[in-house]
């Protein structure tokens, strides 16, 4: 076997599955699998054209994953369309499945998209937009998981770490309003809290808290977006914020900080404002930074941009933003609320126009879309 071939040939066969239509996150993953199977078969029966025999297995192999995910959309449709389940018990064994599908056997990433498809009941889509990757590259990720764990014993359950991880993603999704797993979520993590004592379990909680409480006043009566700066601050839930705080407190006092920590603290910054403009934007800043120590994320980056624009001027929030990829999400948005605060209406305004063109719901696309009407009418008068 012609390994030094195999490499040789790859680039060009991938370049013709994408010019023959194929995406070219799925043209890479057809490849692949068309590798493999030359290094199974070729020893035994090596082909008088290697790269159009190569070519022809990675094409029915796209075609094969491109069938499955259309079956795939079909069957999450008919599960969406289910009526919605009954009352939820106060003790279940739904953690204790996230433990098991967080096998060690499975990477991190791979553990956390299986269990928040196979338990957290999101479908492929949802979890491909909260990991900002292609819905087919994530459908292969799931799909190689599950062949990986397909024949293991499930006695030895996954760490803390990815647990948690899938029970921030569930709880992200459920907020969105795209699916109302929040509670769900909350109700899994006060359970595992009370089991195990560990600060970034403490934080999570803290922070899930924290997020809900004001989730009342994210929307108006008819439904549409209402930010941050805008809520009425006399529809968030008070208690929960005490409580939410109060356990932040305990977890930072054992001074073994974590991400999610982090989180909770800039989440209490701002439920500890009685108004927008009483926020503490300097303290957030600084816990931005040190949550960029512990992970280098693109969306906290994203996030930090804002919070150095209101804390040190428009100016400095769009120097912070120039620095990331404008690809992110929500980038354009925040590009737009920057410019519109720097005095700068003609050039929110269109961006605002474009952010709306890529939002990833329907409440927030009218939100920006009624953004930049504003502006447009405010510059006609």
């Amino acid at each position: 076997m012609d390994e030094a071939l195999l490499r040789s040939l790859t680039p060009s066969v991938l370049t013709i599955l994408v010019r023959r239509g194929a995406d070219f996150a799925a043209a890479e993953d057809a490849v692949q699998d068309a590798l493999i199977e030359a290094l199974r078969v070729w020893p035994a029966d090596p082909p008088r054209d290697a790269k159009g025999w190569l070519v022809t297995a990675a094409w029915r192999k796209f075609l094969d994953q491109a069938r499955a995910d259309s079956a795939r959309r079909r069957r999450e449709d008919l599960v969406d369309e289910e009526p919605g389940p009954g009352p939820t018990p106060d003790a279940d064994d739904t953690l204790q499945l996230y433990f098991l599908c967080a096998h060690p056997s499975l990477t991190p990433s791979s553990a956390v998209a299986l269990t928040l498809r196979a338990v957290g009941g999101l479908t492929t889509r949802q979890i491909a937009e909260a990991y900002l990757v292609p819905e087919a590259t994530m459908a292969q990720r799931i799909s190689r998981a599950k062949r990986t764990v397909s024949g293991v014993r499930f006695d030895q359950p996954g760490d803390v770490a990815t647990v948690l991880r899938v029970l921030y993603l569930v709880f992200n999704e459920g907020y969105s309003g795209d699916v109302d797993l929040a509670a769900e979520a909350i109700r899994l993590t006060r359970q595992l809290a009370g089991t195990i004592d560990h600060p970034e379990v403490a934080g999570l909680l803290a922070l899930m808290l924290l997020h809900h409480a004001r989730r009342a006043g994210r929307t108006a009566p008819d439904g549409s977006l209402v930010p941050l700066a805008e809520q009425d601050r006399s529809r968030w839930d008070t208690a929960s914020i005490a409580e939410g705080i109060g356990i932040l407190q305990a977890a930072l006092a054992r001074d073994r900080l974590g991400e999610f920590q982090a989180q909770a603290a800039i989440a209490a910054l701002h439920a500890d404002a009685l108004t927008a403009e009483e926020t503490d934007w300097v303290q957030i800043v600084e816990w931005y930074d040190e949550l960029l120590r512990l992970t280098d994320n693109p969306v906290v980056r994203l996030n930090r941009a804002v919070a150095v624009g209101e804390a040190d001027g428009p100016r400095a929030g769009l120097a912070a933003l120039a620095a990331l990829d404008d690809s992110l999400p929500r980038h354009t948005a925040v590009a737009a609320y920057l410019h519109e605060r720097d005095g700068d209406p003609e050039t929110a305004a269109r961006l605002y126009v474009e952010a709306a063109r890529k939002a990833p719901n329907l409440a927030e696309r009218d939100y920006l879309t009624r953004q930049a009407a504003r502006l447009n009418a405010d510059r006609r008068r």
